[in-house]
C-alpha cells in the first residue's frame, strides 16, 4: 500500500523546494538576532538620554524653587497689608481716645493736639496701604514715623504730669493723672505701620527685622504689645475695683494670648502656632466686646445716655478696647508669616 505519491520525471522541483524550505529556516533562526541589534541603543544615544533627563530635573527643581519664593512673597505682602490694618485700628483708638481725654483736659497745653494729628496722618497710611492705594511711599514712611515718635513723645509729657503732682508716682497719680501707658499705642501704631511697608515691598524680600524673620519679630513684638495694653487696663479696671466680673477678662485672656503667641515666636511649632492662633481670635473678639462693655458702663452713670456729654468722658473709655483687636490682626498676621517662612 502506498502512502503518498511519488515525483517523478521532475528531480528539479523537488531540489527547489528543499532548498526554499532551508533558506526560510535559515531566515526565521536569524530574525531575532537581527531585531536585537537593530533595538539596542548607541553609546551616544544613551549620552543624549541621560542629559535630557538631567536637564529635566534642574528645571523641576527649578520651578519648584520659584514657586516657593513667590508664595513666601505673597505670604510676606500679604502680611504687609494686614499690619498695616492692624496699625490703623490702633490709630483710630489712639485718635478717638486722646480727642476725648484730652477734650476733658480742656487741651491745656497746645501739645495735645499732637496725638489728634499724628493718630490722623497714621490712620490714613494705614488704610492707604491695607487697601494698596497708590500713595508715595516716602509720604507714609514719614506719616508712620510721626506716629511713632509723637507717642514717644507723649509718654515723657505723661511721665511729666504724674510727676509734677504731690506725691509723684503714686496710686491716685496714676489713677487719676494722664494715663501713661497709653501713648504707646501710637509708637505701636507708627512701627507697625512702617514695619508693614517694608513686607509689602517685593524689592524687600525676603524681609527681616531687627535682623530676625519678619514674622518672629513681628509676632514678638505684638505679644509685647498686648502686654503693654493689659497693664494699661489692669491698672483702670483695679480704679473701678472690678465690680463687674467682665472686668477680668482683660487682665486674663489677653495675658495668656501674648505667652501663647511669645512662645510661638520663640520655638515656632503647628500646636504652638495653633494655640496662638485661637487666644489671638478670643483676644479679638474682648476687643470688640469691650466696646459693647464699655457703652454699657456709660449708661449706668447717672443720666445715662440723656446725660451723655459728661457720662461719655468720665465714664469708661469706650474708644480703648479696640487696641486689643488691632494687635490680635497683628499677631494672626505674623504667624501667616511664620508659616509661609518655614
Amino acid at each position: 500500500m502506498k502512502l503518498m505519491p511519488q515525483v517523478r520525471g521532475k528531480p528539479g522541483l523537488v531540489q527547489d523546494l528543499s532548498r526554499r524550505v532551508s533558506l526560510s529556516a535559515v531566515g526565521r533562526r536569524a530574525a531575532p538576532r537581527a531585531w536585537a541589534s537593530r533595538k539596542r541603543p548607541l553609546p551616544a544615544e544613551r549620552q543624549l538620554r541621560t542629559a535630557l533627563a538631567a536637564a529635566s530635573e534642574r528645571l523641576e527643581a527649578a520651578l519648584a524653587t520659584l514657586q516657593a519664593k513667590r508664595a513666601r512673597e505673597q505670604a510676606a505682602e500679604a502680611t504687609g497689608r494686614k499690619l498695616q490694618a492692624g496699625a490703623a485700628v490702633l490709630a483710630l483708638s489712639v485718635l478717638t481716645d486722646s480727642a476725648l481725654e484730652h477734650y476733658r483736659g480742656s487741651f491745656q497745653n497746645r501739645a495735645m493736639f499732637a496725638p489728634l494729628i499724628a493718630s490722623t496722618i497714621s490712620l490714613a497710611a494705614g488704610a492707604a496701604g491695607a487697601m494698596r492705594l497708590h500713595v508715595p511711599r516716602f509720604m507714609l514712611e514719614m506719616a508712620h514715623g510721626v506716629a511713632a515718635a509723637t507717642g514717644l513723645a507723649g509718654f515723657c509729657f505723661h511721665v511729666y504730669n504724674i510727676l509734677k503732682r504731690p506725691n509723684g508716682f503714686s496710686w491716685l497719680n496714676l489713677f487719676y493723672a494722664a494715663p501713661i501707658g497709653a501713648p504707646f499705642a501710637l509708637t505701636l501704631a507708627g512701627l507697625f505701620g512702617r514695619w508693614g511697608m517694608r513686607l509689602s515691598d517685593p524689592a524687600d524680600q525676603p524681609a527681616k527685622l531687627l535682623g530676625q524673620p519678619a514674622g518672629r519679630t513681628v509676632a514678638a513684638a505684638a505679644a509685647g504689645g498686648v502686654l503693654g495694653t493689659v497693664a494699661e487696663a489692669g491698672l483702670l479696671h483695679f480704679r473701678g475695683a472690678y465690680h463687674n466680673p467682665a472686668m477680668f477678662l482683660p487682665v486674663s485672656v489677653p495675658p495668656l494670648t501674648a505667652a501663647l503667641l511669645g512662645a510661638a515666636a520663640a520655638s515656632p511649632n503647628k500646636a504652638a502656632d495653633t494655640a496662638a492662633r485661637g487666644a489671638l481670635w478670643a483676644t479679638a473678639l474682648l476687643g470688640a466686646a469691650g466696646v459693647g462693655f464699655h457703652i454699657y458702663g456709660v449708661a449706668r452713670n447717672m443720666g445715662g445716655w440723656r446725660n451723655w456729654s459728661q457720662n461719655v468722658l468720665n465714664g469708661p473709655p469706650i474708644p480703648a478696647p479696640p487696641s486689643f483687636a488691632g494687635l490680635a490682626v497683628i499677631g494672626l498676621a505674623a504667624l501667616a508669616l511664620m508659616d509661609a517662612e518655614r
